[in-house]
């Protein structure tokens, strides 16, 4: 299935300049955010805001094909 991957702040340097923090990542049909997370080889330590369709998700959910996953790290300040 295919996925349209949106990464935010420092979390963009996942995909090349170019493509401006946004990409299409292939995974098997019934893989769950927790695979795409290992898939892009982000940082298991720090808490992610992940959408899925503009939704909040958790990291069990399911994909499917064409999903469009927003991925942001822990916002700070004060």
């Amino acid at each position: 299935m295919r996925l349209e991957v949106r990464l935010f702040a420092a979390l963009r340097d996942k995909f090349p300049t170019e493509k401006r923090g946004m990409d299409w990542v292939s995974l098997e049909v019934g893989s769950t955010l927790v695979d795409l997370m290992k898939h892009l080889e982000l940082p298991e330590d720090i808490p992610l805001i992940i959408f899925v369709n503009g939704r909040r998700q958790n990291e069990n959910i399911e994909l499917a094909d064409e999903d469009r996953v927003g991925i942001f790290p822990p916002v700070g300040g004060g």
